[in-house]
């Protein structure tokens, strides 16, 4: 009996989640994988958002002001006390958990992903980023922090991990013609679901808002069943393209770029290679450049600016009163949400760059560029140039979210798009990395100059530099990448034996007839678009709106 006739006996008996359930038939129009990869990301890129939340639960009890615990109530006491409220920094101890185990789940779990489909994937995942959301709610109406931990930061963060990488494979496979541009538009969502996350959760707060509630744990409740829905929507619109398809119209180049392997390098063996282990470090030195800016953006901008922000540039950040204080974080606040938008167009935009200019000279160009924007921001600081201290920085924030948009595309590159979202996983571990790096350059040097005595506004001179530093690590690591050598790569009947499971769709109808030419939208597209778009588009709105406080 023939592969296809066995596979056309086992597949009507596949369940709905199983990956031979999900090979798409003819007709399939490939631009609604990018809205269905966009509901997943939407939703779990939340985690960004999560301290929208940490200021109301540090006054859960007290509901107007903190309910402070005792001297002798720490960390460990903390996670099981119902007399007082929670500190912050115990709170902040979830967004930590959040990136260390998306990091190590996508690594751990990226083989079975690739195994089992992209939408078994994305169903485990809704499962625990939604479970883990009622979790939480369940922590704070019982008062007990070690369920938030639980609930968002351990299970939620395996359902990042899951549904960051679930369409990496998927969409490179689908748009062969533009690797860069379809991860980007994915890979855009996670950085634009704190844009759509943090302003409804601030609306639904204040909806259940009661004098005994700060309508926290009615917020997750509700968010939890709205990503749910979202994100089943998302896993049940993923297809996978038969073995050997290609869009219509488009054939691989006749000069083989040597940067862009036709081969296949198995997910046991590109941790092997040196190439693996150089774009690590590429991911890595440029996240964290750019998390720990991120992570202080707010208190940064403040320091430096300080009265300049309000039309005093003659009142330095310690002289500033009350008021004034209060003045210059709504200001600080418009420019972390404008760095946040230009986090988000930077992914789309730059990973879709890459398709023009390569991988290589895209992140070429994130350190160069970057290099040249961290060594001049102290001059902006100093010369007291608001403006091209922000554009300075937008660029860097868009740079940062287009290393995160390319790399799955770089990664494709080099071992194949057999193991590509596997592989991505295992890479990830390197923001992992990136986030303790980042944060604690910054955070310890800015510590370290304040102790020391120098001024607010050139505390973070020597950090820029430092940064500026890690970024021509970066660039070296990034120039040492050469192609895979040919004894990594699979032969071609060990990728025949893995594709077999995908042959006989192949054969169903010609390999263009699952598209619209080499692209398009018929109205089941546009409408797919539009569920993901608007929201999207509201949040665009509300921090565009927000972001007019830096230049009033």
């Amino acid at each position: 009996m023939s592969i296809a006739q066995d596979i056309g006996q086992v597949a009507p008996a596949a369940g709905l989640l199983d990956r031979e359930r999900i090979i798409a038939k003819a007709g399939f129009n490939r631009w609604l994988v990018p809205p269905a990869a966009l509901c997943i990301h939407l939703c779990i890129g939340m985690a960004y958002g999560f301290s929208v939340f940490w200021l109301p639960l540090s006054q859960a009890i007290g509901v107007t002001k903190p309910v402070t615990c005792a001297a002798d109530v720490g960390l460990i006491g903390s996670l099981f006390t119902t007399a007082c409220d929670w500190k912050v920094a115990d709170l902040g101890w979830m967004y930590t958990l959040f990136f260390v185990l998306l990091g190590s789940s996508a690594a751990i779990w990226g083989g079975w992903l690739e195994r089992s489909g992209p939408r078994k994937a994305a169903f485990v995942s809704a499962l625990c980023w939604c479970g883990g959301l009622l979790i939480s709610a369940l922590g704070v109406y019982t008062h007990q922090l070690w369920l938030m931990w639980l609930g968002s930061g351990v299970i939620g963060g395996i359902g990042l991990g899951l549904g960051y990488i679930s369409p990496v494979s998927t969409l490179v496979k689908w748009f062969p013609d533009r690797r860069g541009m379809a991860t980007g538009m994915a890979i855009m969502g996670f950085g634009g679901g704190a844009m759509i996350g943090s302003p409804l959760a601030d609306i639904l707060m204040n909806a259940f808002k009661t004098p005994t509630s700060v309508g926290v744990w009615q917020t997750f409740v509700v968010m939890a069943a709205i990503y749910f829905v979202f994100m089943m929507a998302g896993a049940f619109g993923y297809r996978i393209p038969p073995s050997g398809w290609r869009p219509d119209g488009w054939t691989p180049p006749a000069t083989q770029n040597a940067m862009i392997t036709s081969g296949h390098v198995h997910l046991k063996d590109a941790h092997k290679t040196p190439q693996f282990w150089l774009i690590w470090a590429v991911l890595c030195l440029n996240v964290s450049a750019g998390i720990g800016v991120l992570g202080m953006a707010s208190p940064m901008l403040q320091e430096i600016f300080a009265g300049s922000l309000i039309g005093k540039p003659e009142i330095g950040f310690a002289a500033l009163d009350a008021e004034q204080k209060k003045q210059i974080a709504t200001i600080a606040a418009a420019f972390v949400g404008l760095l946040s938008l230009f986090n988000i167009a930077g992914r789309f935009f730059w990973a879709s760059l890459s398709d023009k200019l390569g991988r290589k000279l895209t992140y070429a160009t994130f350190f160069g560029l970057g290099i040249v924007l961290y060594g001049l921001s102290p001059w902006a600081a100093h010369a007291g140039s608001l403006a091209l201290f922000v554009a300075f920085f937008c660029i860097i924030l868009s740079m940062y979210g287009g290393g995160f948009a390319t790399v799955p595309a770089y990664l494709a590159d080099m071992f194949g798009t057999q193991f590509v979202g596997a592989i991505h996983g295992r890479l990830l571990t390197a923001w992992s990395t990136a986030g303790i790096i980042g944060p604690v350059v910054v955070n310890y040097i800015r510590e370290a100059q304040i102790n020391a005595g120098v001024p607010r506004a050139q505390v973070y001179d020597r950090t820029m530099y430092i940064l500026a530093g890690m970024l021509v690590a970066g660039f070296i690591a990034n120039l040492l990448v050469r192609p895979v050598v040919q004894k990594w790569f699979m032969r071609d009947a060990e990728v025949a034996a893995l594709q077999a499971r995908t042959a006989s769709v192949a054969a169903s109808g010609p390999h263009g007839s699952f598209g619209i030419g080499k692209g398009g939208f018929d109205g089941t597209a546009l409408l797919a678009w539009a569920v993901v778009g608007i929201p999207l588009a509201w949040g665009v709105w509300i921090t565009l709106s927000k972001s007019l406080a830096l230049f009033r």
